[in-house]
């Protein structure tokens, strides 16, 4: 997963070029590889190129920078197919879940798995060629899209359970947002370096998208006072503090600014970022399992007179 500062620069030096053929996974140094790769110069080693398809697939057993970044997102594609199972075969039927609550899980776990099976891929293939690099860039970013957008769907669905018009708002407005999210991807300039600013921006708005439902789930419930709000804005908190954290490591390249070439294979800020994007996604379908089982068992009764001991553990 790469918000990337990449333009469509060619540097495919001679020295590089002879090595395409090559039966080894090879691993140069970054003023070694071509600018298409360069974008953290603070991660100075550990970098594959040209690679065939076939060796871009034998690089999974070799350690490189790349190699955590693929694997994270790897094991989080395997990992999110398991809760999609686990849903809708365990914990909906359990829950004498509906069919809408198998549908924004299965949507919500979706995203995710499409987000994590792009990243993985633009990670694993980046180094075979700038066209292939930025064929997956294109489809890793709309993985982004996808896996952010698809975060908004179960809690519009479950935040406005007995709000069914403002339901039905937000939820137009989040496939309006993926809509639109999307089709700014097909803009000729959208991968190139000037528009590194407008895609940082394309992607902090989808994120802010969530602070005004957010806010008015609380007010319509009543606020503070509200049980329910007392419940789960915390857990809304939470993502939100998540994703900031990704972002700051992400975005300041920490660690590495401040120890260049001491965490090239391991420890660098895109693997910190990959870790806290899936400990993201994974808190915010836990948020939402409860969110549904708290709905499933009280409805729209008077749930908010409810007293914290009278609620089972799996609430708190």
């Amino acid at each position: 997963m790469d918000l990337g500062e990449r333009g469509f620069t060619v540097d495919a030096s001679p020295f590089l070029k002879s090595h395409i053929e090559s039966k080894t996974v090879r691993l140069y140094n970054y003023h070694d590889i071509p600018y298409f790769l360069r974008g953290n110069p603070y991660v100075t080693s550990g970098y594959r190129a040209f690679l065939s398809i076939r060796l871009c697939f034998k690089s999974l057993f070799v350690l490189s920078n790349e190699s955590i970044n693929i694997w994270s997102h790897l094991v989080g594609f395997v990992f999110f197919f398991y809760l999609l199972l686990a849903d809708n075969l365990v914990r909906i039927p359990e829950n004498n879940g509906t069919f809408s609550d198998h549908v924004v899980l299965t949507l919500l776990l979706s995203g995710f798995m499409i987000s994590m099976f792009f990243s993985a891929c633009y990670h694993l293939f980046c180094c075979h060629s700038e066209k292939v690099f930025h064929l997956w860039l294109s489809l890793d970013l709309a993985g982004i899209s996808l896996g952010l957008c698809a975060c908004y769907i179960p809690a519009v669905y479950y935040a406005f359970y007995c709000h069914v018009t403002w339901q039905g708002i937000y939820l137009i407005g989040v496939v309006l947002l993926t809509v639109i999210s999307l089709a700014f991807q097909f803009h000729p300039s959208f991968l190139t370096s000037r528009w590194a600013s407008r895609r940082l921006l394309l992607f902090c708005g989808l994120v802010a998208y969530g602070i005004g439902p957010s806010l008015h789930w609380a007010l319509l419930l009543g606020g503070w006072n509200s049980f329910t709000v007392r419940l789960f804005l915390p857990k809304v908190v939470v993502m939100y503090l998540l994703g900031v954290l990704a972002l700051g490591f992400y975005a300041f390249k920490i660690p590495e600014r401040y120890f260049p070439g001491k965490v090239n294979f391991v420890g660098s800020s895109h693997q910190w970022w990959h870790l806290f994007i899936v400990l993201a996604y994974y808190w915010w379908h836990r948020s939402n399992v409860i969110y549904m089982k708290y709905r499933l068992k009280y409805q729209c009764s008077a749930y908010d007179e409810l007293a914290s001991s009278e609620l089972p553990f799996e609430f708190l």
